[in-house]
């Protein structure tokens, strides 16, 4: 049945702004504070206070517009969305409606080789919602802080076609928004997270299929299965006749699986009007250069890059430029390395990735300058990969310099040609059957003798010295 239909993937992605205080007040907005201790009449929406719009807020959202591509919109004007939720004490959001500040924009994304261009609708500011907490003896409590916390939301055109994509272009968002270092994007605490509108179709229909609304994503293991979960559901809905309801759905992720909170809402249901407090935006020419020009170098460039200058892989490259962190780690060591492809290849090791922490807060155990000693030692011979992955070991356990380490735990490259050739007698009187095998044509038999060396000498022997040590000796038994 999957094979006969197609999803249609739409994005809503929620992305709270590193300002030091709220959209329209001066409240904190550090996470993780008491709760109801970051909140004031304003945020609360109490008769009487008038809001004042932050103006960095502005800013942060026409640069997350320029670096998507995005076209700006001069003159616009905020909106009162009007619905009523606990979490929401006014009863209505301000947010932006028909006039966005930034719209028309696209993201590029790479799966399996393959280049794909996500469209962009519409990027808008807002204020959050508060936090409703379940607890089973005490009710549900609210925590008003995060009301007012301001916010983008990103909408994508419905151009994904697998929860793959879906994820990709998620990473790809993420990883420009953290370039422009408008947000943490701490999926962890929710200032990165997304809505999903899905529908299928079957392949070849023109027309879309009756959408659902996935809310409030904040793991991208949790996006990919409720995308694959719903999708199943749906395909399996109509194929015994259901209709599809167009309805906000929650996504059990112990259950792995989805269900029903209510009927999805249109436009109008929202009564959207201009918000009479607040004063016309308008963005001068000036303004829109000056944030142009404190834009980054972008993931995209820095891949171009590292392709061109550098001569990485395409797949290395974006898994470089994925994270600025890593990103501006690898431009800090191959300044001091002649072959940037080992500083590449190291860097996306298991063991490297062990040392940088978590997606949200990368903390290397490793100095760039110490890494690219390392791959000097690769590049004059006297370190080999394993040998080098040993060392990165020991120098994220314990405090020293590359020089100490590689005395300290004997991990240079073994070439002496004596010690080499009493390894080598020492292989062939327990292994017999390899110097046979050899002259009798095997090519394998080099491959066994090579195993049975590293195997002795704990990976340190070099390659070329002990092909060496082996012909002679076997040139000695013929």
């Amino acid at each position: 049945m999957l094979n006969k239909y197609e999803v249609v993937i739409g994005l809503e992605v929620h992305v709270e702004l590193k300002t030091k205080s709220k959209i329209f007040c001066g409240c904190s907005t550090v996470f993780g504070a008491k709760p109801n201790t970051q909140c004031c009449p304003i945020c609360m929406g109490f008769p009487g206070t008038l809001p004042v719009l932050n103006e960095t807020v502005v800013d942060y959202a026409i640069k997350a517009g320029l670096a998507t591509h995005c076209d700006i919109t001069r003159i616009g004007k905020q909106d009162r969305k009007n619905y009523f939720y606990p979490d929401l004490p006014k009863a209505y959001q301000i947010s932006q409606y028909d006039l966005p500040l930034c719209k028309e924009g696209f993201v590029d994304i790479s799966i399996q080789g393959k280049d794909k261009r996500i469209g962009i609708t519409r990027i808008h500011i807002e204020e959050d919602a508060g936090k409703l907490m379940h607890d089973l003896n005490e009710g549900t409590m609210i925590d008003y802080n995060r009301c007012g916390v301001p916010l983008v939301e990103i909408v994508s055109e419905p151009d994904m076609r697998s929860a793959d994509e879906a994820i990709a272009y998620l990473k790809k968002l993420r990883s420009i928004l953290l370039y422009t270092e408008i947000s943490d994007c701490k999926l962890n605490e929710g200032s990165f997270r997304c809505d999903v509108n899905l529908s299928v179709r079957k392949k070849g229909e023109p027309e879309f299929g009756t959408r659902t609304e996935m809310k409030n994503l904040n793991s991208f293991a949790f996006i990919k299965n409720a995308i694959e979960h719903e999708t199943k559901r749906q395909i399996k809905a109509v194929e015994s006749g259901e209709l599809i309801v167009q309805e906000t759905r929650r996504w059990d992720a112990i259950k792995g699986e989805s269900y029903s909170m209510r009927t999805k809402e249109d436009a109008h249901d929202y009564r959207y009007f201009p918000d009479p407090d607040l004063a016309t935006i308008v963005i001068s020419e000036d303004k829109l250069n000056q944030i142009q020009s404190e834009l980054p170098i972008l993931p995209d460039e820095r891949k171009k890059t590292y392709i061109e200058k550098y001569a990485l892989a395409a797949d290395a490259a974006e898994q470089l430029t994925a994270q600025k962190q890593l990103s501006d780690y690898f431009e800090m060591g191959v300044a001091h390395v002649k072959t940037p492809s080992i500083l590449a290849n190291l860097m996306m090791t298991d063991i490297f990735k062990s040392s940088c922490g978590d997606e949200d807060e990368m903390n290397f155990k490793i100095s760039p300058e110490s890494l690219a000693e390392i791959v000097g030692g690769i590049e004059e011979g006297t370190l080999n990969p394993a040998l080098a992955k040993k060392a990165m070991g020991y120098l994220m356990e314990e405090e020293g310099s590359v020089e100490m380490i590689l005395k300290k735990y004997d991990l240079e490259v073994l070439k002496d040609i004596e010690r080499l050739t009493k390894e080598g007698e020492a292989i062939l009187e327990e292994h017999p059957r390899i110097v046979k095998d050899f002259l009798g044509g095997k090519a394998k038999a080099m491959g066994a003798f090579m195993g049975q060396m590293m195997k002795r000498t704990q990976g340190k022997a070099d390659p070329e010295q002990t092909e060496k040590v082996f012909k002679d000796i076997v040139d000695k038994l013929r």
